[in-house]
């Protein structure tokens, strides 16, 4: 073996080593919102459900490696004052570049009726500013468990890998 091949070698294991382990991109994960479809107007327990579902949709995004999770503390005042991330034309965008994040991450719990209800995940790459993704769940029963296994659902099965799966060698 020539030191040439030798080094075009070493380089090419290194180069996908690097890109096997690069870090997963930055995302603010805002809380989820009610978004009223029904003739019942949302409760205190949707509302309550609405922050344990957003700490739970984040745990599932950051073990899964998709990606590296930021905190939304800095913006939240401003979040809460604000309208409806899904119909401020970008302002969540323009929060998940404020605290530095690559991607945004929004949510929203369509509630039909209390046995028909919706759980959507919007994500808006801002690095690649690509058209934004809607991954959405549909659930029955207006439960804790009914969420929580919505969420862990579309996380696994809805979204797509994270970005190291596809540059690991294959073996």
């Amino acid at each position: 073996m020539t030191l040439q091949h030798l080094l075009s070698v070493v380089s090419t294991v290194l180069l996908v080593t690097t890109a096997a382990h690069a870090e997963p991109p930055k995302a603010a994960v805002f809380d989820f919102q009610l978004a009223n479809l029904g003739a019942q107007s949302p409760t205190d327990a949707d509302r309550a459900r609405l922050g344990p579902l957003t700490d739970l949709l984040r745990q599932q995004l950051q073990e899964s490696g998709r990606y590296q999770i930021v905190s939304t503390d800095a913006v939240r005042a401003e979040v809460e004052k604000g309208s409806d991330l899904r119909k401020c034309g970008g302002c969540a965008e323009d929060y998940a570049r404020t605290l530095k994040a690559d991607v945004a991450i929004t949510g929203e719990i369509q509630k039909v009726s209390n046995l028909i209800l919706n759980i959507n995940v919007y994500v808006k790459d801002l690095k690649a500013d690509t058209p934004e993704r809607a991954y959405s769940v549909d659930i029955r029963g207006n439960n804790d468990t009914s969420f929580d296994r919505g969420v862990k659902y579309l996380v696994k099965n809805n979204m797509p890998a994270p970005p190291t799966e596809a540059t690991e060698p294959k073996r």
